[in-house]
């Protein structure tokens, strides 16, 4: 799906947006076409409606704001160690098989059913996020013969120029409420007393 279609954007809207957009161009449909074929032309609605399902959907799984603002605050205080023990359970949550690895450019290898990957986690933290790293990665993944490799940004900024050079080069980015959805996986779930 194209990342500016109607359907992408009805997506990444709220829920409701869909809803609504679908009740008018039914109603719309009522008042303006003869009886006999607005049913049949109201059904043009069905896809946003779907559509609106799907975003529903997605936004209730989603973790609330302020999980995901205490999931990054307490991300942002971890020392390297804890962070990176983070990730690998949360990707070991999703049955990947992670590695530490050391190479200057990469931490961890990931591997599921004979994909591999290699994720550069170290930079974090760090203020602003250049070019550099993603073409350190980009090397490391060539060179080490890897399918894919991940840049996490828990905090900075990264620059349009890294943005571009990742998506030209196949690099995926973990920053935002993707890896704060993802780290949220690492957590124990709390259970309740039962005394």
């Amino acid at each position: 799906m194209a990342k500016n279609s109607l359907f992408a954007i009805l997506l990444r809207s709220p829920w409701w947006i869909s809803f609504v957009i679908a009740i008018a161009i039914v109603a719309a449909c009522s008042a303006l076409l003869p009886k006999e074929i607005w049913p049949f032309a109201a059904l043009g609605a069905a896809p946003i409606f779907i559509i609106g399902c799907m975003a529903a959907w997605r936004q209730f799984k989603a973790p609330s704001s302020a999980k995901v603002e205490a999931i990054r605050a307490e991300a942002a205080a971890m020392s390297w160690k804890q962070f990176a023990s983070a990730l690998e359970a949360a990707w070991a949550s999703e049955g990947q098989s992670v590695q530490h690895i050391t190479d200057r450019a990469a931490d961890l290898r990931l591997e599921k059913s004979g994909t591999a990957t290699l994720v550069s986690a170290r930079r974090w933290k760090a203020a602003t996020h250049g070019v550099e790293p993603l073409r350190e990665l980009n090397d490391a993944v060539v060179r080490l013969k890897t399918q894919y490799g991940v840049y996490v940004v828990l905090q900075g900024t990264l620059s349009e120029t890294a943005r571009a050079y990742a998506k030209e080069h196949g690099l995926l980015l973990l920053e935002g409420d993707a890896l704060a959805a993802m780290l949220l996986k690492s957590k124990p779930k709390s259970r309740p007393n039962n005394t």
